[in-house]
């Protein structure tokens, strides 16, 4: 019975709960300290490169997060020794405040969910640490930037990327239908570039025939690389392409064209030598021809004229020197030279002007207007009214011109040529308000006079009274007209 009844005083006094006591404030700090070593203790059953893992800072708030993150880096910018210190100096019966622990995590640690450090701080290193280290954020660059180039992309997507500028291998295009689907896509987005880099990849990576073959049935990526040939000068494959698309003439053309490569001129003459025989059409048969008989002509004429103006035996090559050699000129400035230097010369010479346009066939109109040009320039009106007239079979003369006298009044005033010599050929025009128009640009009073009378317009003839001089003999002309 005894021990019933001490068994039952035990259960009475028994509570898993403990009753108050004043020293409850040193057991919350017990508790914390014991906290935070069960904390500390994660690290010998946890591996820190655990990313399933979600860690706990003293905050209470998980560790990665954005909000802790902040708190963090606020938190080790604003703490100092000086608060440390004076927290430790407080009385042992309130419990010490402790100082934030200073972040080492940087942003793209938090985003990977691993630590720098081997571990958690213990409380005492949080007390006595006094190394701050802040780490600038630094965000992670976006997933797609992080794809490599040489992903499997299709044909499409890599087009469309290659569109937008951005960088794309092609070697991953290994197979001819890869190649020929991804030229085809490029044809299909009308990109110039897009195509042209396609057509550099399969030049680069294809057997010449099985290029050209492919592309003989593609017409725009055909055209886009012929012209790409030409303007990078690979002449030879231009060439051989050429050729296995039977394009005769223009492999003609195109080994005609070497010539402005060269810059001898005695090569250059022999080239062109060569290049008659080409298969050519009729017409350019006959241009190539003529470049080579002018060619020749112009070597002669060059000779010959740096012969005389070195010995001074000409006297127009002493009062105009030559500003440059003939050589490599164009049939018409060939002509004009020839008319200023060798305009008297007998039309047996290579260097007469007739001759010249009865070997290259030049038109009438093409003539008068360079001779036209280089006699004025010269001040030479007797050539020039030469130049103009024209007699008929019964021997009377008259001033003819292929083109019309306006176009002649022109050019003799841009060369400066005296009132009398431009009122000659300014009555020749047919259209009197053209007439009027260049009679009165020009000042020439006298067909202005004449014109109005021929009209019998007493009213404008009174009113240009007013434009001539006093006392002029234009004046005293009008007078005599409106008197009669």
């Amino acid at each position: 019975m005894s021990r019933a009844r001490a068994d039952e005083e035990e259960y009475w006094h028994s509570s898993k709960f403990r009753a108050f006591t004043f020293d409850d404030e040193d057991d919350e700090l017990s508790q914390l300290k014991e906290s935070k070593r069960a904390v500390n203790s994660l690290r010998d059953i946890v591996d820190d490169d655990d990313d399933d893992l979600e860690r706990v800072s003293w905050s209470g708030e998980p560790v990665g997060s954005i909000s802790w993150s902040i708190k963090e880096t606020a938190s080790g910018s604003t703490s100092s020794l000086e608060s440390r210190d004076s927290s430790l100096q407080k009385g042992s019966s309130s419990y010490a405040a402790f100082p934030k622990q200073v972040s080492s995590y940087s942003l793209s640690s938090l985003f990977k969910g691993r630590n720098k450090l081997p571990s958690f701080q213990s409380l005492s290193d949080a007390l006595t640490d006094t190394g701050v280290k802040n780490y600038a954020p630094e965000l992670r660059r976006p997933k797609a930037e992080y794809k490599d180039y040489t992903s499997d992309w299709s044909p499409r997507d890599t087009v469309r990327r290659m569109q937008r500028g951005k960088v794309c291998s092609l070697e991953r295009f290994r197979s001819l239908q890869d190649k020929m689907v991804l030229l085809d896509e490029a044809v299909a987005g009308h990109d110039g570039n897009v195509i042209t880099a396609v057509l550099i990849f399969l030049k680069r990576t294809l057997r010449r025939e099985i290029l050209f073959r492919e592309l003989e049935v593609r017409q725009v990526a055909l055209c886009h690389l012929i012209h790409f040939l030409k303007e990078t000068g690979e002449q030879k494959l231009l060439l051989d392409l050429l050729r296995f698309l039977d394009r005769t003439e223009e492999v003609a053309l195109s080994q005609y064209r070497e010539h402005l490569n060269i810059q001898d001129v005695e090569k250059r003459r022999e080239f062109l030598k060569g290049c008659i025989g080409l298969p050519f059409s009729a017409e350019d048969t006959s241009h190539i021809q003529d470049h080579y008989t002018l060619l020749e002509r112009q070597i002669i004429i060059e000779a010959n004229d740096r012969h005389m103006e070195i010995a001074g035996q000409s006297e127009i090559f002493r009062k105009y020197p030559r500003k440059a050699s003939i050589l490599n000129m164009p049939l018409v400035t060939t002509l004009f030279y020839s008319c200023f230097y060798h305009y008297t010369e007998a039309e047996g010479t290579f260097s007469s002007p007739t001759n010249l346009k009865k070997t290259f066939k030049i038109p009438d109109k093409q003539y008068v207007l360079t001779a036209l040009a280089a006699r004025a320039k010269l001040r030479a009106w007797d050539d020039v009214d030469a130049l103009l007239t024209t007699k008929n079979w019964l021997g009377y003369t008259k001033k003819k011109a292929p083109i019309g006298f306006h176009r002649i009044v022109e050019i003799l005033q841009r060369n400066n040529a005296p009132v009398q010599v431009l009122q000659e050929y300014v009555r020749l025009v047919e259209d009197v308000e053209n007439r009027l128009n260049l009679a009165t640009k020009y000042k020439c009073h006298d067909v202005v006079i004449e014109t109005y009378r021929d009209l019998k317009d007493r009213i404008q003839l009174t009113a240009y009274k007013s434009k001539v001089e006093r006392g002029s003999a234009e004046e005293e002309k009008i007078n005599s007209i409106l008197n009669n």
